[in-house]
């Protein structure tokens, strides 16, 4: 198996290489210092919070490495480290997995909107991690640990633009915190918003016979947009307070959040040719531009609660969440008294159209209530010859309520609802082990067990189950090897969302290889199966010796699934004859409307590699640090953190996805579809590599942070009539910089203008290639779908990012 040799050569690599130093003491708190002469003597511990898992951490930030980052908040930190937080095994969301010091939440909102500069440490772990607090081993985690005594008000305010014009998007909010041991209070405002962008404004060039030939009426590009009218308001805020004496018997939490969205889109206008009795024609647009509004309203709310019981640790937590979503959508306008007078003779093919009656409106709306309650007792059954075992036991209860209406739909109201009762267990059993001097020389290993069920009131009993092995064969080296197997129900959206036509969609019919304006569905599909996954990962992590918290880490996953649910695929020819029901043509072939809902595949496999290295150092030599840190000591004030000021940060990230194999089985006895080879059933293909990058530099306040991330070319071929032309979706790279300066570390200008104390100005670039895919046919021609605007309505876009901090 060329994979496995291929891991395995990796992996014999990194263990030849030499022994490391132990860990810079910079990554542990000081804890008791002892000045004899020119020696030092710095005893650490771990830090109260931090995960104890087996596994060393992907990546640790303290609050130095944090400031280098310039983010506003712990969802913009989150967003910068996304390469070091997304997981490659294929499965589950963007966002990782977040606890609170060292501790499961009740949602991410009790921490999203809280000043970076309230973390003491911030560390990544690895999906296996996940078992152990009651998650899925599909997203990595994070564990923030904050400081105890934190109080901040700040304010801040962003304006952003494309280069190219067209529309903006602004951004206001303020947020107060304050903590004092285990009681803390985080309030947090903000408003959004973004003006609409039509095609008109992109200068889109419309496929022929669909723009009116009379001076007045209506243009497609006028009347159909890019980006939507939206404006959104959210306040949300935590409240915790330590239990017993001086907290020492837990902590409660209460959090919530409450926002209300509201966005306008366009969606085009009526075209007709008329034809006079005389026989003159003329092709013409007439009512007014079609409109879909979307109101959303949001109510969360969350409890946890934290508490030891003897050596054991108790966690509850409940999660309410309810969303209310109002679609009004234009009816089309009826052309019959048009085409009467025209045919009359009482109104001329090129005259001005009468304004024809209103058609009203069409309302789509859905409630969503989701209630998710998790109990979990985690502790140390019995000690073995190498260390104690861990063990975690959890149950769960959730609830789903999911009402909808649609009055186009002759169905009438639809309700789904769904119980899901469910319990599980994870077991850590240390195998041998440096440190307790049993089995030493094999190093530490470690076996993880975990099993869970869960009983769906729509779809019965389902379970899942893994299998794993954490090795460290030398200090600075872990291998790690998991099976996992799960069993996932489609989500109550996925099955009962309402049904609502979204009109005059650009789409390509790879059938006649003609552009189409089409009618698209979309909604849920109440038909869906539970899907069974299989999945396999082998990884392998290196802390390096060249950098201070520096390490490369190799990963390689291989998923099957059966039943999988997925959006409806790409419409190539071959997937029209799969779901021949879900295309709409007229006599002479012409594409009408596709019903986008969610379809069952028969069976998904994949295979890739994931490797990446990150590497971070100090741009003062550490002897120079270390004299200063002397002096300091010796009577001088310590600037920032221990050891003295900091002399400058620096990190560089790079990760590389190479997809191996991605083949879909649409039904027993379709031909297999090879996605890497150009079967593809998603939009613009799959490409084989991926790469992302994540750097920056920080300084005496000023910093430059650099993101981006690039794919391969990818193509899709057509399949379809004679003639007919694959498409070749060209390779992008997109790279992003934001340059900003902390004012606050700039004491002499601080001293001249006071009012520059906590203030922080940024610029931002995103995309600043103004790179779009080129999406070509075999004589170099875009097809009207695949235009560079609408792949990316945005292109470059700059802005200016005010905070300011009191």
């Amino acid at each position: 198996m060329p994979l496995l040799r291929l891991f395995l050569l990796t992996t014999a690599a990194l263990v030849t290489q030499p022994a490391l130093a132990q860990q810079n003491a910079d990554d542990s708190p000081v804890v008791e210092e002892t000045v004899d002469g020119d020696e030092i003597l710095v005893v650490a511990t771990r830090i109260r919070g931090q995960v104890d898992a087996g596994v060393p951490p992907i990546m640790t930030l303290d609050p130095e490495d944090i400031a280098t980052y310039g983010a506003s908040s712990i969802g913009e930190l989150l967003e910068a480290v996304s390469p070091q937080t997304s997981s490659g095994r294929g499965r589950g969301g963007g966002r990782p997995v977040v606890l609170l010091n060292g501790q499961r939440i009740s949602g991410f909102r009790q921490l999203r909107n809280i000043p970076p500069e309230a973390i003491r440490r911030m560390e990544v772990l690895p999906e296996e991690v996940a078992l152990r607090f009651g998650y899925p081993p599909d997203q990595r985690v994070v564990n923030f640990i904050l400081k105890e005594n934190f109080s901040s008000f700040q304010v801040a305010g962003e304006y952003n633009v494309p280069t190219r014009g067209g529309f903006a998007e602004s951004e206001l909010e303020a947020s107060w915190s304050n903590f004092d041991g285990p009681r803390r209070l985080n309030l947090h405002w903000k408003g959004e918003d973004t003006s609409l962008l039509t095609e008109a404004e992109r200068d889109i060039m419309q496929p022929v016979g669909t723009t009116p030939e009379v001076a007045g009426d209506f243009g497609p590009g006028e009347t159909r947009s890019l980006i939507a009218d939206a404006i959104t308001h959210t306040f949300d805020g935590s409240w915790s307070t330590g239990l017993g004496e001086e907290g020492m018997g837990g902590t409660f939490t209460i959090d919530g959040e409450a926002s209300r969205s509201d966005a306008r889109s366009l969606s085009g206008v009526g075209l007709l040719t008329l034809t006079a009795p005389d026989g003159i024609s003329a092709r013409r647009s007439f009512g007014a531009p079609l409109e879909r509004e979307v109101r959303t309203d949001a109510l969360e709310g969350g409890l946890t609660l934290n508490k030891p019981l003897g050596a054991w640790q108790l966690t509850g937590t409940v999660d309410a969440n309810y969303t209310d979503t109002a679609t009004r959508i234009d009816r089309r306008f009826d052309p019959a008294p048009i085409l009467d007078a025209v045919a009359a003779g009482a109104l001329a093919v090129d005259g001005a159209l009468p304004t024809l009656a209103d058609p009203g409106r069409d309302l789509a709306q859905s409630q969503l209530l989701t209630i998710a309650s998790f109990a979990s007792l985690a502790g140390s059954p019995l000690t073995l010859p190498a260390g104690e075992t861990s063990l975690t036991v959890n149950v769960g209860y959730d609830y789903l309520d999911l009402d909808s209406e649609d009055t186009r739909s002759d169905i009438g109201p639809l309700s789904l609802s769904r119980n899901i009762y469910s319990t599980g267990a994870n077991l850590a059993l240390p195998v041998t082990s440096r440190r307790n001097a049993f089995g030493a020389p094999l190093g530490d290993l470690t076996l993880n067990l975990s099993a869970a069920a869960h009983h769906f009131s729509d779809f019965g009993t389902l379970g899942d189950w893994s299998a794993g092995v954490i090795w460290s064969p030398a200090e600075k080296l872990t291998l790690n090897a998991s099976y996992i197997v799960s069993e996932v129900a489609p989500s109550v959206g996925q099955l009962g969302n309402p049904a609502v036509e979204n009109f005059n969609v650009p789409v390509f019919d790879f059938t006649t290889g003609q552009d189409a304006l089409v009618t698209v569905i979309t909604g849920g599909n109440p038909f869906l199966l539970a899907e069974k996954q299989k999945d396999i990962k082998l990884s392998a992590t290196y802390e390096l010796d060249w950098f201070r918290r520096s390490s490369v880490m190799v990963e390689y996953f291989r998923n099957r699934s059966d039943n999988v649910t997925r959006s409806f695929p790409l419409l190539t020819p071959a997937i029209e004859a799969a779901f021949a029901d879900r295309v709409t043509r007229d006599a002479a072939g012409n594409l009408l409307a596709i019903d986008r809902r969610p379809v069952t595949f028969d069976n998904v496999a994949s295979e890739r590699m994931r490797w990446g290295l990150n590497l971070s150092g100090r741009l003062e030599p550490e002897a120079e640090r270390s004299e200063r840190g002397r002096g300091a000591r010796g009577g001088e004030r310590p600037g920032f953190g221990r050891g003295g000021p900091p002399g400058g940060r620096w990190n560089v990230s790079l990760y590389h996805t190479w997809r191996f194999t991605d083949r879909v089985s649409i039904a027993p006895g379709v031909p297999i579809f090879d996605q890497l080879a150009g079967d593809a059933l998603v939009d613009g293909g799959v490409p084989r590599h991926s790469l992302e990058l994540e750097g920056g530099v920080f300084h005496k306040g000023y910093g430059l942070r650099i993101s981006g991330d690039w794919m391969s070319s990818a193509t899709v071929r057509s399949l379809g009539a004679p003639g007919v032309s694959d498409l070749r979706f060209g390779s992008v790279l997109n790279l992003d910089a934001r340059i900003f300066v902390n004012f606050g570390q700039r004491e002499r200008l601080v001293e001249r203008m006071p009012f520059l104390k906590g203030l922080r100005l940024a610029f931002t670039i995103d995309n600043i290639l103004d790179s779009r895919q080129l999406v070509t046919d075999a004589d170099g021609e875009t097809p009207f779908a695949y235009q560079k605007a609408f792949r990316d309505p945005r292109g470059r876009f700059v802005g200016i990012d005010l905070r300011k901090t009191f």
